[in-house]
């Protein structure tokens, strides 16, 4: 409750002593502790509902289901009375408080959302589980895309990154370092386990401005951001990534303000001890620098756990507002925790701490807050103040309405998917496959070319053997033919030659006889008809030499008659 520009959260077990929470040491950060049902949600509730009485934006996970109360004025109950004159309120108000809903799966509230890029290798090397090697080569796929300007927004595009850089691994291993293909499959696959438990929904845009989750109402009470984490707390290396993230983006984000009267803003680290589980020394190391230094931003950071034991010892020391619900210890280590726990606080003489910490009823607990000059206050047995708004659930209608009157619902809950590495990397990847097309093309036309004018050339060589075969036969027959006309031309010519010396033969015969007998009538007309010995011879001579000169002008003249033939 805001009450003298303080906040009283407990009184003491006799309802004399007033604790209150210094608005200006508020941002010294604290922790809420105690086991299950000690009453660590009221506690929560009651703080929340005063810094946002004074004006300080609030931020709270819902792992249970019961903080949408925050929404509904709580109600009077007999219980609820008692409460109040124990305290002795006289001007207790039920009220509601100014309440955003948000959930990462934009089921119970405003979606949220966060880049890739803006969660950084560090923390998504946690949440997928890398060892210091993948983390490592995670590191190179960042680098990398920063050096080709490719952003880095949901899922896809880190896959796409992945895929890029082991395709590319001998470049960027010269250039950063090794890059294995093994490694590269193993976050792969942690980011398709990670899919797989629908962590795909947190990462995308428009991404969260932490400045919307700074607001104050119109009657400037600071808004209570709480994020639905019933189903998200099923996933707890998701849910204590996102809240890293969420305080590391507060730190970031944030300017310098030093210190003021009161906080500007109060995150309170439910089932904190998921944060610090399986921690590596480097993100502890973060994860203290963080709460050191966002004080400075003017915010106040609360975790709230079982156990102190929960938290690392460097983080601790940087808790100075607390409050301890009942511890229970049945085993050793719980006893030496329920020991440590005690010797957190200054000592209170009226009692022995670690007695009275095993003893704690619900709504009870041990309370010390820093004073004004930032000093513990001793440790005080304390009854917790009930809340003003609904102990537990509101009704889910009431619910709705809050989520769907949110000016925020425009801003955030429409998907935003702009160009980045995913698209940039398919349109390169789509372009290259195209040119490599083009050339199979190419080089399957120029084989097809190349083929075809072997095939012309074969076809060439063949029609030109052909051809030669075909002139060769054609001579060979020519040549035959010119043989045959040859040997016709031969036998005719000796058949020709034959009948001529026939013809000749009996022409010179019959000449020869004609001769004769014109010769002999010739040379009997001559010497008359009487035959002496002398005159026979003469005759006889007279008749052989007519008888060669007749056969020589008869042969003459035939053998003219078969030359012109011829």
């Amino acid at each position: 409750m805001y009450s003298e520009k303080k906040i009283w959260a407990a009184s003491s077990q006799d309802g004399s002593n007033r604790i209150y929470l210094n608005p200006a040491m508020a941002n010294r950060h604290g922790i809420i502790a105690g086991a299950t049902g000690t009453g660590k949600t009221i506690t929560m509730k009651v703080l929340a509902e005063s810094f946002s009485d004074m004006g300080v934006p609030v931020f709270f996970s819902d792992v249970k289901g019961d903080l949408s109360g925050m929404c509904t004025p709580g109600r009077d109950t007999e219980d609820m009375q008692k409460r109040i004159n124990f305290f002795g309120i006289e001007d207790f108000q039920y009220k509601s408080y100014p309440t955003r809903f948000w959930d990462i799966f934009g089921e119970a509230g405003t979606n949220i959302r966060v880049t890739v890029s803006d969660m950084g290798p560090t923390l998504l090397a946690k949440l997928f589980g890398l060892t210091e090697v993948q983390a490592g080569v995670l590191n190179v796929v960042f680098r990398a895309a920063d050096d080709q300007g490719l952003l880095l927004l949901d899922l896809k595009d880190l896959r796409a990154m992945l895929q890029y850089v082991s395709d590319n691994r001998t470049e960027y291993s010269s250039m950063y370092g090794n890059v294995t293909v093994q490694s590269v499959g193993a976050i792969q696959r942690a980011l398709l386990a990670f899919e797989d438990e629908g962590g795909a929904a947190l990462f995308g845009e428009p991404m969260l401005d932490i400045r919307d989750f700074i607001r104050t109402d119109i009657d400037g009470r600071g808004y209570i951001n709480i994020l639905s984490s019933n189903r998200l707390i099923q996933s707890p290396l998701v849910y204590s990534t996102f809240l890293l993230w969420l305080l590391t983006e507060l730190f970031e984000r944030l300017p310098e303000v030093g210190d003021l009267e009161k906080p500007r803003f109060v995150f309170f680290f439910d089932e904190a001890h998921l944060l610090f589980s399986d921690c590596s020394k480097s993100l502890i190391a973060k994860i203290v620098q963080v709460v050191k230094l966002v004080r400075s931003k003017g915010v106040g950071v609360y975790f709230v756990t079982q156990s102190p034991s929960d938290i690392p010892n460097e983080v601790l020391a940087q808790l100075s507002n607390r409050v301890q619900h009942g511890l229970r210890a049945y085993t050793p280590s719980e006893q030496r925790a329920v020991k440590a726990a005690a010797d957190a606080f200054r000592e209170n003489l009226g009692f022995k701490t670690e007695e009275v910490l095993m003893a704690l009823g619900t709504g009870e607990a041990l309370v010390s807050f820093l004073d004004e000059k930032g000093i513990p206050s001793i440790v005080e047995y304390a009854k917790i103040l009930p809340p003003q708004s609904l102990m537990g659930a509101s009704d889910p209608s009431v619910v709705t309405n809050v989520i769907n009157s949110d000016e925020f619902s425009i801003k955030y809950n429409e998907d935003v998917d702009r160009e980045s590495a995913y698209e940039i990397i398919m349109a390169a990847r789509q372009k290259l496959e195209e040119e490599r097309a083009a050339e199979e093309e190419a080089r399957k036309a120029e084989e097809e070319a190349k083929k075809a004018e072997a095939e012309a050339k074969k076809a060439e060589a063949e029609e030109k053997k052909r051809t030669a075969a075909e002139e060769r036969e054609e001579k060979k027959r020519l040549a035959e033919e010119e043989k045959a006309a040859k040997k016709a031309q031969k036998e005719k010519d000796k058949k020709k030659d034959k009948v001529s010396k026939a013809a000749q033969k009996a022409v010179t015969s019959a000449t020869s006889s004609v001769a004769r007998s014109v010769s002999t009538n010739v040379i009997n007309s001559v010497l008359g008809g009487k035959k002496t010995s002398a005159q026979t011879m003469a005759k006889r001579a007279a008749t052989n030499a007519l008888s060669s000169v007749m056969r020589s002008g008869v042969s003459a003249v035939i053998r003219g008659l078969f030359d012109t033939k011829k």
